[in-house]
């Protein structure tokens, strides 16, 4: 199942929250069980990544857990580029590939916040060129054939569909699905277009599904990244920076870092029955696609704390971006009774946001409903999204707890995943 590369020597624990944050960051607890964690039991989270590095189905990671406001884990392990041996740091950068969606989630309901959108809107108000998008259905003619047949949209897509993933776009994919290779034919999500670009060439392309009706992991949240940009005035990755990274003193994120901070990008190693490296941009590759759904990096710091920005309620060091009541809108299911899951929603496993595992999505990720269903420990209430080249969060209300796997291995995402949330619940003890 995994790569089985030798780590000699790169099993040490190389940086602890100690080291890692600076006074402007989140506190550290004294002992984990200041927070009610256990100590002892934290340990079999440091034994089981020490045996994923030293079995070599990982080349390194860097792990958080915070609960009631303090770090009461961190820690590196492995190494932050296999090729050059170069140990993992605290503060190593990472793609963090999808777990940009919250970011430009939050753009979006800031400017709702400023009364310049409401999420009712018609996508079409601020993309004229979706007015008339056309709705796909693949059907079988007579002679046995699959044709692609136009409708028109039952109702307009909403901004809420394309927060949610229930807008009918979809990702391009080689295959068999007519119109998901469309998407690979145009090139959709080229790094050389500009959201603008990548905007014109959907608008040419049919939905897939019709709107509301269907939840579709999707370029969605890069079609809202051109809305900020048209609403704002802003690029995405300046309104980024101004108004979310730079407020919450997020140093290290963003769609790329300086060339001087070139060594400190983690890189993958080679994995998957081909033995291939995974193509992972490096963190200072500056395409010109700003892509809202999945383009920007950043650290283990940074991404703690925009998760206790999250789980204060919308603000940071006396920094508020938006309102407690925004929060609760975005972390909520909002997925309509009926929906349906796409095709391909297998590949999310025990995280496929249906009601046969107690989750549904919100407004930029997944939400939790109930304590049964998914096979996973939680709360009824957390929310958590992953990036596909192996970064993961989940934050938990109901606990004051959050937790963050950075690592680029996209073939052990989803163990890892797994282990995170297994490893961290059976440590809280109070």
């Amino acid at each position: 199942m995994f790569s089985r590369m030798a780590r000699l020597a790169a099993t040490a624990v190389l940086l602890t929250s100690a080291t890692a944050f600076a006074a402007q960051d989140l506190p550290k607890a004294a002992r984990p069980e200041d927070v009610g964690l256990s100590t002892v039991r934290l340990q079999r989270l440091t034994d089981r990544m020490k045996q994923g590095v030293d079995k070599g189905e990982i080349p390194g990671a860097v792990v958080l857990v915070a609960r009631r406001g303090k770090v009461a884990y961190q820690e590196s392990f492995g190494l932050r580029d296999p090729e050059t041996r170069a140990p993992m740091r605290a503060d190593t950068v990472f793609r963090i590939a999808s777990m940009t969606k919250p970011f430009t989630s939050l753009a979006i309901m800031m400017l709702a916040e400023e009364g310049r959108l409401s999420i009712a809107d018609e996508a079409a108000k601020y993309l004229p060129a979706f007015k008339d998008l056309k709705v796909g259905v693949i059907r079988r003619s007579p002679d046995g054939r699959s044709e692609v047949v136009l409708e028109s949209q039952r109702r307009p897509m909403t901004i809420q569909d394309l927060l949610r993933h229930t807008s009918g776009l979809t990702y391009g994919s080689p295959g068999p699905n007519t119109m998901k290779q469309w998407y690979v034919d145009a090139r959709v999500g080229s790094p050389d277009d500009t959201n603008e670009q990548l905007v014109a060439k959907l608008a040419k392309l049919p939905l897939i599904y019709q709107p509301g009706t269907t939840w579709e992991y999707s370029v969605s949240t890069d079609v809202l990244g051109r809305i900020v940009e048209v609403v704002s005035g802003l690029t995405l990755d300046r309104f980024i920076a101004e108004r979310i990274a730079g407020p919450l003193k997020l140093t290290d994120t963003g769609f790329h870092v300086p060339a001087s901070k070139a060594d400190r990008g983690a890189r993958p190693q080679r994995e998957g029955p081909k033995n291939e490296l995974p193509r992972v941009p490096l963190v200072t590759t500056d395409a010109a696609f700003k892509s809202g759904g999945g383009g920007m990096v950043s650290t283990i710091a940074d991404y703690a704390r925009f998760c206790q920005f999250w789980l204060n309620g919308g603000e940071l060091d006396g920094v508020r971006l938006v309102s407690r009541k925004t929060i609760e809108l975005m972390t909520a299911d909002h997925l309509p009774p009926g929906t349906t899951m796409g095709a391909e929603m297998g590949r999310f496993e025990a995280l496929v946001p249906g009601p046969e595992m107690g989750q549904g999505f919100g407004l930029g990720f997944a939400v939790r409903n109930d304590a049964g269903r998914s096979p996973l420990h939680g709360s009824p209430g957390d929310y958590f999204w992953g990036g596909a080249y192996g970064t993961y969060f989940w934050i938990d209300p109901k606990e004051k707890l959050f937790a963050v796997l950075m690592m680029q291995s996209p073939q052990a995402r989803l163990p890892y995943r797994y282990l995170m949330r297994e490893l961290v619940y059976q440590a809280v003890i109070d």
